[in-house]
């Protein structure tokens, strides 16, 4: 427990030093001699590809993991740290990339959990809740604190890991791809916030696979590759071509797709409506046409229904209107394995929510959905080899790092998890393919694997729907390129012919008629 005379308290920290840091799992050296440091005032942004390390250092200087070797020191004074609430009280907070949220309680429950009351047993919640609205003000952190999480987006439940650390007055701050989820304009708000928190003197770590970002933000960037320390440059100095080769260890080639040659229309959408999880309509009547060989990118600011869509696509979440066509067979009513026999694959936006089961292997991932197939039984019984041998393929052919087949999923990268899902979604030759925000929170290299696979799929005729807010993602892969806004189709426009200003009006709500 956190006592509240700690909370809202700032702790100054001068200096942060990680030294020599050794960090082992079961088959993998995360962690082998890191030496990082961090300044009051300053954003010192740590750059990798997924599995590099990055998180798994974070961890051990939130509490969260203890290091086999190496020390840290606060101001020149060592630390153990054996829970986050010890970092915590030592004035050091963490905003995860995976939200450490319970989605049953409020925004105010959540943000008091963990906190001591000066009431106990009864809690202070209405304390909580006054001051969540003052740190929404201050910040510019929207978010309604009677809201249940699993009411919010994505963006608004990072909005309630940023206030979580911001309530309890950490003086350093670590932030695991917190833009990950957030809209241009968000991003922008994000960063006058932590530029106002550098001024004041807070101490911010940065961890992010978005360059432009890291460029823009940070003092100083350090770059891990393999659990090591690639090296430390002061950002003024250094290009983003020179850290990608630091992080990647080569050159990344750029992306080069085929013009779309036309085909049949494999993915039809009639008048789709669907209802949101506040009630409220998320989805009006939607037309769209996907051809094969065709990617579709659609554009829009998250909580416009992309997430809904693609739950309705997927046959996650019931319709309310019109109907899906695949291949001219109407799924519309289908469950999610029907249409997955029927030959749709689905690649969720929230991976460790819908795409995988946390505690399940690595190849008891890889099955799901498809554990009860001909191919893989003997009769009543589960052909076990023959499984083995299918998920060590596969690991290889989509390089998935992981210490084993037995190594429970929550252990990988996001990089690592998604390439996963990739892989078992692409093995079983879909006809269409849901790509919901595929590279989210992913790093470079893993970005670039995924783009190819992408652009393979669709050379082999399948049609992709990519729902995706990186426009530069929306821009280089797709054919053509919807918006959506509100739950409604602003526009169509093809590759060639759509601008940045263009797309930005639709997803403002500016109808393709009016934006031209």
């Amino acid at each position: 427990m956190v006592p509240e005379a700690q909370i809202n308290e700032v702790k100054q920290i001068q200096r942060v030093e990680m030294c020599n840091i050794v960090k082992h799992f079961p088959g993998v050296l995360a962690n082998d001699r890191v030496c990082f440091d961090v300044n009051q005032g300053e954003v010192h942004a740590l750059l990798g590809e997924n599995g590099a390390g990055k998180s798994t250092l974070m961890r051990q200087l939130y509490g969260l993991y203890r290091p086999d070797a190496g020390e840290i020191l606060i101001n020149g004074e060592p630390y153990v740290f054996n829970s986050p609430a010890d970092a915590i009280a030592a004035g050091i907070g963490m905003i995860h990339q995976h939200f450490m949220l319970v989605p049953t309680l409020t925004v105010t429950e959540n943000v008091a959990l963990g906190l001591k009351s000066s009431r106990e047993p009864v809690l202070d919640l209405y304390k909580v809740d006054a001051r969540i609205r003052e740190l929404s003000r201050l910040y510019g952190l929207s978010v309604d604190p009677s809201a249940y999480v699993w009411q919010l987006s994505v963006g608004e439940q990072q909005r309630v890991e940023i206030i979580k650390a911001l309530y309890r007055g950490a003086s350093l701050i670590i932030l695991d791809e917190p833009t990950a989820v957030l809209t241009p304009q968000e991003v922008n708000d994000l960063f006058t916030t932590l530029k106002r928190m550098v001024k004041e003197g807070h101490a911010l770590i940065f961890i992010s696979h978005k360059l432009h970002e890291v460029m823009e933000i940070s003092s100083r960037v350090t770059v891990l590759r393999d659990g090591r320390i690639i090296g430390t440059r002061n950002t003024s100095e250094v290009t983003r071509n020179e850290l990608v080769t630091m992080m990647v260890g080569r050159a990344v080639r750029p992306l080069t797709a085929q013009p779309f040659r036309g085909g049949p229309v494999r993915l039809e959408i009639q008048g789709l409506s669907a209802m949101g999880d506040r009630g409220t309509e998320a989805l009006r009547n939607v037309d769209l046409k996907i051809h094969g060989g065709e990617i579709l990118g659609l554009a829009g600011v998250s909580g416009n229904g992309q997430r809904e869509l693609a739950e309705c696509l997927a046959g996650v979440r019931k319709t309310t209107g019109g109907h899906i066509t695949l291949d001219t067979v109407d799924i519309t009513s289908l469950p999610l394995k029907q249409r997955v026999n029927s030959g749709l694959a689905y690649i969720p936006e929230e991976r460790m929510r819908d795409g995988a089961i946390r505690e399940f292997s690595v190849q008891e991932n890889l099955f799901l959905h498809d554990h009860a197939s001909p191919k893989y039984t003997r009769g009543i019984f589960l052909d076990f080899a023959r499984m083995k041998a299918f998920a060590t393929d596969l690991v290889e052919k989509f390089s998935v790092k992981t210490p084993g087949l037995d190594t429970p999923i929550k252990n990988l990268s996001g990089g690592n998890i998604q390439k996963l899902i990739l892989a078992r979604e692409l093995s079983r030759k879909p006809r269409v393919l849901i790509a919901a925000q595929p590279t989210r929170g992913v790093d470079i290299g893993a970005t670039e694997y995924i783009h190819q696979r992408l652009l393979q799929q669709r050379e082999e005729g399948v049609a992709l729907l990519l729902i995706s807010e990186d426009l530069d993602e929306i821009r280089v892969l797709s054919d053509r390129i919807a918006v959506l806004y509100e739950g409604r189709i602003m526009g169509i426009v093809e590759r060639d012919q759509a601008t940045v200003e263009q797309i930005g009006l639709m997803m403002a709500g500016i109808p393709i008629t009016e934006s031209v």
